[in-house]
């Protein structure tokens, strides 16, 4: 259910209150429209803190990239408050043209990772990433299963390959040496990462 507040002092109250009880972390503003997001479950965090740490082994403990869970992202630094995203997990390899400004990042991402959660509006965030000129972004949907890599195409993130659980696809990255399997699994499908030789399972 979509709530609009049209009262600012109401509004602002909430803002308030969410930010003394830490309950905003995941909170994000549309171009002036504050969205309120609850806490990922804990499946999401599972998942989240997997790829966390597969990409900080691949990437940061060799110093060729740089990985952020729940960063706030966006478009213009001078005025981040107004337009920002929180990705799962965002990486940005060295060289990169990614500001990070301690509040906050600007700048493409070169790769994405969004979990996807009841209701949440994550593939509306596309047009946002594309546009900042994010290189890849992968979505882990789970209801029903299935992984999702979009690449960046003309200045739009366009959808590239789509696998569910048990399909023998590989997602291969253009832009990070890794490659994705989704296998069939209990209680939930597995994620398999695969970089040379390492594999990892999430």
């Amino acid at each position: 259910m979509d709530t609009l507040i049209v009262d600012p002092h109401t509004s602002a109250r909430l803002i308030e209150e969410r930010r003394a009880r830490g309950a905003d972390r995941f909170d994000e503003v549309w171009e002036g429209t504050y969205l309120m997001a609850p806490a990922p479950n804990d499946e999401h965090q599972d998942l989240g803190g997997g790829f966390t740490e597969v990409l900080r082994t691949v990437f940061d403990r060799v110093q060729v990239g740089t990985t952020r869970p729940g960063i706030n992202l966006t478009s213009d630094p001078n005025d981040w408050e107004h337009n920002y995203r929180v990705p799962d997990v965002a990486v940005f390899l060295k060289g990169s043209p990614a500001v990070c400004h301690g509040a906050f990042w600007s700048g493409p991402p070169d790769f994405i990772v969004e979990i996807v959660s009841p209701y949440d509006k994550t593939r509306e965030k596309l047009n946002f990433y594309g546009k900042l000129g994010t290189r890849e972004l992968l979505i882990v949907d789970r209801d029903p299963w299935r992984l999702e890599l979009h690449r960046l195409q003309r200045g739009k993130l366009r959808l590239v390959t789509s696998v569910v659980p048990g399909d023998l696809v590989v997602i291969e990255s253009d832009v990070l040496p890794l490659r994705f399997r989704l296998l069939s699994g209990e209680p939930r499908p597995v994620i398999e990462v695969i970089a040379d030789n390492r594999v990892w399972t999430i």
